[in-house]
């Protein structure tokens, strides 16, 4: 997800429980080919050792720009790339990208095959349609044609964004046109998977190949463990400082290094609903974070905590 699974983020994830797969949150292609953008494309893009295996997500709408990132990420030792053809965001879509490929298969082909020229495995992480449910057969056997090493199905459409329920009803015959057209090809199933626990009973039902979680993170940061578990509060409050100090580190890091982009404070307060919440007080407190301006002053409404 963009400006939320971030090197820094991802650290704190696997401080609670990592999953088995990470991904990177998604890159703009084009920001990548450019000098200017590279910076924030590079950092974007940047992962410790303690995250392999790790997928690089990006997105575009330009075949030559997927080619020059593609080999980019090689370069960076990426084990994997994945090819976002699902955001529903308004201004992805305007630009091209992400769910917009939906409607537009032979830029979708083209887009693939440039990802494919750097010799990395490569899937496409995309919804069931764009305007209408029914779409899936057609544009999942477009996809299943293209030799993708898996695709990751969001199951509800581009207009349906996240205001309906996953349409899990649909995985039998998603998983029956895949055995058709492309055994080789893993389906991994996204959408209203909150933990990894009810995700394994999902891919035990239907017998599919793997699950992703995204949104769930911000409702619970343990939802990888392999058993549910109840969290205290000051679990929750000790990975809060935590991300607090891992941030600090690439704002060091990174200031001293022209090639990569610091991160800064107010995107980090997207993260503070996940940290402190179901207490007394919680909102208010959360309300007087988001006036600070500086982790110093966070860290001081800890200590009074």
């Amino acid at each position: 997800m963009e400006g939320v699974t971030d090197i820094v983020f991802r650290e704190v994830v696997e401080k609670a429980t990592r999953p088995d797969v990470f991904f990177t949150e998604f890159t703009n292609v084009s920001s990548f080919a450019s000098e200017k953008g590279r910076p924030s494309a590079i950092s974007r893009l940047e992962f410790t050792k303690k995250e392999q295996p790790i997928v690089a997500q990006i997105w575009g709408k330009k075949p030559e720009h997927f080619a020059i990132t593609a080999q980019g990420v090689k370069n960076m030792k990426h084990k994997a790339i994945d090819i976002n053809m699902g955001c529903p965001d308004r201004k992805v879509v305007r630009s091209g990208g992400g769910a917009n490929l939906i409607r537009h298969p032979k830029l979708a082909a083209k887009i693939i095959a440039a990802t494919k020229t750097a010799d990395l495995p490569v899937s496409v992480k995309t919804r069931i349609g764009y305007s209408r449910i029914d779409e899936w057969r057609d544009w999942l056997t477009f996809l299943l044609e293209q030799d993708l090493s898996a695709i990751t199905v969001h199951l509800r459409t581009k207009k349906e964004m996240s205001k309906v329920p996953a349409h899990f009803v649909l995985i039998p015959e998603i998983l029956s046109l895949r055995d058709k057209l492309s055994p080789q090809t893993a389906i991994i199933i996204n959408g209203d998977i909150k933990t990894r626990v009810s995700g394994e009973k999902l891919a035990k039902k239907f017998d599919i190949d793997g699950i992703m979680i995204g949104r769930g993170i911000f409702e619970n940061p343990f939802c990888f463990e392999k058993k549910s578990k109840v969290h205290s509060q000051d679990e929750y409050l000790g990975l809060l400082k935590s991300h607090l100090d891992i941030f600090e580190k690439y704002v060091q890091k990174r200031t001293s290094d022209p090639s990569l982009k610091a991160p800064k404070f107010d995107p980090l307060k997207r993260f503070f609903k996940i940290y402190v919440r179901d207490f007394s007080d919680s909102s208010k407190i959360r309300a007087k974070m988001m006036r600070r301006k500086s982790v110093q002053e966070i860290r001081e409404i800890l200590e009074e905590l």
